[in-house]
């Protein structure tokens, strides 16, 4: 079977998840990535503690191969760049003085290699104050954009958030940097500088709320100062101990509907019109609680269906991977991976019309494709043997 990307070779040396996200994405779809990492391994293996299965790993590294190489020594260098010099997207999340430090800076690079899209991921982007900070998406994507300061209770403090969602949004971003590099490399012959950060994406997606910020209307302030909230915009326990989202914007229409669907059509006769309802808000809000904390989810749905009004049920994790519906969309797909962890993993969102994915494989382990990679690069047996004598590479 051939795949659309089959050709294009990307050096991934990037670590954690945003920028080799986007590198899954490519290898997904038929993209020769190359994963760079130190002869110690990524720390990412890591992530969950060495007696932990490393599930994080598989999701991002799938499709791979592996290349342990100490890019700290002079020899690590040159292979790299050697590497680099027949390559057609270079991936990197260090910081500036790493950058400098690796002999990896652009206009360098684009000497060796003037056809290379170089994407770049950084936690609070390339200038300013802050731009060497450290980042994760807990600090860049949810804290630094505001977000976090929209979720926390009235008067509440902010949930830490979890970790790993703002790198996946920013990994598809720098996904779609890359791509458009490449259709504009197709027209002039020519390679790009691309980047985005996990502070830009986490404004992008806060986006509705702090352009309202501009406009002088701060949402966050308004709820922490009088802590209004629709009763149809808010989340319900279920006697059972399940919570459902109500998602109902249109409460001329949708009120009537949800007082019938709940068995309360009184409801309507003491608050019949929007003004009424919005005035009352707190006290609606309460007679919904108490009625979902009086039914079972299944009945709650099944009302709800029938009336055809949104909402959305608070699935557990190990609800969402085994959903048949998700399965059957190819969001929860199978793997040809013999390791019982690592059966089933989480499609890139990605669908395009005629062109298929990879089936989704093992990772490589620390230096399983050194040999291999260095032998394509023209690297005769004996200097593969001097760099693995000198702790350049670590070969499998």
């Amino acid at each position: 079977m051939s795949y659309m990307l089959e050709g294009l070779k990307v050096i991934d040396a990037a670590s954690f998840v945003a920028g080799p996200g986007a590198a899954t994405a490519m290898a997904d779809f038929g993209a020769d990535v190359i994963k760079v990492e130190s002869p110690a391994g990524d720390g990412y293996r890591l992530l969950h503690g060495r007696y932990h299965h490393d599930y994080n790993w598989h999701l991002t590294s799938r499709n791979k191969r592996g290349l342990a190489l100490d890019i700290g020594t002079a020899q690590g260098r040159e292979v790299l760049h050697k590497l680099i010099a027949e390559a057609d997207v270079l991936l990197i999340n260090f910081r500036a003085d790493q950058i400098r430090k690796y002999e990896l800076e652009y206009d360098a690079l684009q000497k060796i290699n003037p056809r290379l899209i170089y994407a770049q991921l950084t936690g609070f982007g390339t200038v300013g104050p802050d731009k060497d900070r450290r980042g994760y998406d807990t600090t860049a994507w949810w804290a630094r954009t505001g977000i976090l300061d929209l979720v926390k209770p009235h008067k509440g403090v902010p949930t830490f958030p979890v970790g790993g969602v703002g790198d996946h949004a920013s990994a598809m971003t720098l996904l779609a940097a890359i791509m458009m590099a490449l259709y504009q490399r197709e027209k002039t012959g020519l390679g790009r500088y691309v980047a985005t950060s996990l502070v830009a994406n986490g404004c992008w997606s806060n986006g509705m709320h702090l352009q309202g910020a501009i406009a002088g209307y701060d949402v966050a302030s308004i709820l922490d100062a009088k802590g209004y909230r629709s009763p149809f915009g808010a989340v319900y326990q279920t006697r059972d101990d399940r919570f459902v989202v109500l998602a109902l914007p249109n409460i001329k229409k949708e009120w009537p509907k949800l007082a019938g669907c709940l068995g309360h059509p009184e409801w309507l006769e003491t608050y019949p019109d929007t003004s009424q309802v919005m005035k009352n808000r707190d006290t609606i809000k309460g007679l919904l609680t108490d009625v979902f904390r009086s039914r079972k989810l299944s009945d709650i749905c099944l009302a709800m269906d029938e009336q055809e009004l949104t909402y959305g049920v608070v699935e557990r994790l190990s609800e969402v991977v085994q959903d048949a519906h998700l399965i059957e969309n190819d969001v929860i797909v199978r793997t040809s991976s013999e390791n019982p962890d690592f059966q089933w993993t989480i499609a890139n969102p990605i669908t395009i019309g005629g062109e298929a994915k990879k089936v989704p494989g093992d990772p490589p382990s620390i230096g399983q494709h050194s040999r291999e990679i260095l032998t394509e690069a023209g690297y005769s047996e004996d200097a593969i043997a001097q760099l693995l004598a000198n702790g350049v590479i670590v070969c499998d």
